[in-house]
């Protein structure tokens, strides 16, 4: 249990470039007070800072090709809908899908086919021949199942289709070992050791309605440091050479995925952007270099560094029950009208966020809080532990700082809750990026209702 007490203000490696305090001691996002999003959207409500958004990516296109890349992808599961997708393809970034649905909505977006790249385990027919009929410029191989599924379809449609395979190379990132993707015993890719790797590219070359054009490692996500990228980029490049030298394949393309990650707490210190860029770029041409290829095409597909910082979600106060614990310590529990279907990832991977009281200042003293949701499980914790004012009562507002990436994307409708809408805020205006759900629509699926 933490005995420190939080740093005063706001952290600018958590919140989004616009947060401020305004004259009344409300929290500003884009120049929109807290309060008056509640008012219009209702509580709770998904903020982004749009020039937040944009800024970071362009940031994330410019560094990483100033280092090297050709191609830089959002990762769309982070955070997905038609307004988001025109954010980063006019910041001159590919999308990288991982279903039909995401695939459906980035079309709907006009972003065209040859800008995308698309994922998944488990792809359907369907998806291919969605995927395949838009142009998607490059197909994820994860299976041997997927390679004749592919190929089947690109043959019926009359099309080579350029794809990429995913291959697991033994390097674990520092991350929750949920959401870490690169060691041997899990669902993506195939194995490097196992030669399951090679024996993929060897069929793949054989296929006329398939070409080869390269690889595709994804070491996890929430990484700080470049180190897992350097002994991914070893091993990766040490194949490359056994491809060349035991099939006659050449690697034209290599895709290190995304990972890169952000401050949710104080004391959070992910590389930054340019530097992590720099390492991971120059680290690939000199493995290359000394394993005797040519340094192919790099690509990386930022998602949460891009997104998560850009979003900031606000709930409205429910009740405040201060609870007694061994040694005379008190825990007040401060709930919220939201909870794990708006945020699962605390729940899901013990995440930490950044919370404040964001309707007004307060100079009474810090207790020791836990913000919970309204849910039916004892696990439905928004901040697990957090110091707020110890004046807090219902109606007031609390902010959670670096929500943009996978909290939207992850919610649910549990105990029938709709979901939140999705603002965007910029120059004191207010967007609608997706709207609040209803009770209508909950019971629209209904067919009894």
């Amino acid at each position: 249990m933490r005995n420190d007490k939080p740093a005063v203000g706001l952290d600018p490696a958590i919140w989004p470039s616009s947060a401020r305090r305004n004259s009344a001691g409300a929290l500003e996002l884009g120049g929109v007070d807290c309060r008056d999003l509640v008012a219009a959207y209702e509580s709770p409500v998904y903020v982004f800072d749009e020039i937040d958004a944009r800024s970071r990516a362009q940031l994330f296109r410019q560094a990483y090709e100033s280092a090297g890349a050709t191609t830089v992808y959002y990762a769309a599961k982070a955070f997905l809908a038609t307004a988001v997708a025109k954010w980063m393809t006019e910041a001159g970034l590919g999308v990288d899908v991982a279903s039909g649905g995401e695939l459906e909505v980035v079309l709907r977006a006009g972003v065209p086919g040859h800008g995308l790249l698309m994922h998944g385990n488990n792809k359907s027919i369907a998806e291919i021949e969605l995927a395949l009929t838009a142009g998607v410029g490059r197909i994820v191989i994860d299976s041997f199942d997927e390679i004749v599924r592919v190929a089947d379809v690109a043959n019926r449609l009359g099309l080579v289709q350029q794809v990429l395979l995913r291959v697991t190379v033994g390097v674990e990132a520092h991350t929750h070992e949920f959401i870490a993707t690169a060691h041997e015993d899990q669902k993506f890719g195939l194995s490097v050791a196992s030669g399951d790797a090679a024996e993929a590219v060897r069929r793949i070359v054989k296929l006329p309605s398939l070409s080869f054009a390269g690889l595709h490692s994804h070491l996890g996500s929430q990484i700080f440091d470049s180190s897992g990228f350097h002994e991914a980029a070893v091993r990766v490049a040490a194949f490359a050479r056994s491809l060349r030298d035991e099939q006659g394949v050449g690697v034209r393309e290599l895709n290190l995925g995304g990972g890169m990650g952000i401050a949710y707490i104080e004391g959070d210190d992910p590389l930054e952007v340019a530097e992590m860029a720099e390492q991971i770029c120059a680290v690939v041409r000199s493995e290359c270099g000394l394993a005797g290829i040519e340094v192919p095409a790099l690509a990386f597909e930022p998602g949460r560094a891009i997104i998560g910082p850009a979003g900031v979600t606000i709930y409205e106060v429910g009740t405040v029950k201060p609870i007694e614990l061994d040694e005379g310590l008190v825990r007040t529990y401060v709930s919220v009208d939201g909870g794990m279907s708006d945020n699962i990832r605390t729940a899901l991977y013990e995440a930490k966020y950044s919370v404040v009281l964001a309707s007004r200042l307060s100079s009474a003293e810090p207790m020791l809080a836990r913000v919970v949701g309204k849910h039916c499980e004892s696990g439905d914790i928004v901040v697990r532990d957090a110091w707020l004012p110890s004046d807090v009562v219902p109606g007031d507002l609390l902010a959670v700082a670096a929500t943009g990436a996978y909290c939207r994307s992850m919610s649910s409708n549990y105990n029938y809750l709709p979901r939140p809408a999705v603002i965007a805020v910029r120059d004191r205006l207010t967007s609608v990026v997706l709207r609040r759900e209803t009770t209508e629509d909950l019971l629209a699926l209904d067919p009894g209702a």
